[in-house]
């Protein structure tokens, strides 16, 4: 093997094991989001799991459940968005901003 390769192949090794250490790092890495001005509270994590969900009393009517629906689709929408492009920034250190497809 000639050393370019050796070195080329040392190199993705080293990605790698960096890029493994990020997707565990995802976990705990949170975003918070809120809808209709702090009634509803979204937490989640870089693995795009909820964490966290606050409905205040007064986001609950029972004559309007859509709002609540809704109130609470922005809220996490917002949160995922957030962790999502945090853990994309990071990634993109990594790679030196190449888009490798499949990572996060």
């Amino acid at each position: 093997m000639s050393k370019g390769l050796a070195q080329i192949m040392k190199q993705a090794q080293m990605m790698q094991q960096k890029m493994a250490r990020l997707q565990e790092e995802a976990g705990l890495k949170t975003a918070e989001a809120a809808s209709g001005g702090g009634a509803v509270t979204a937490v989640v994590n870089g693995k795009n799991q909820i964490v966290s969900l606050v409905i205040r009393k007064e986001a609950v009517d029972p004559e309007d459940v859509e709002m609540l629906q809704d109130l609470v689709m922005a809220a996490v929408n917002e949160a995922l968005k957030t962790v999502q492009s945090d853990v994309a920034a990071e990634m993109g250190k990594i790679t030196g901003g190449l888009s490798i497809p499949g990572l996060f």
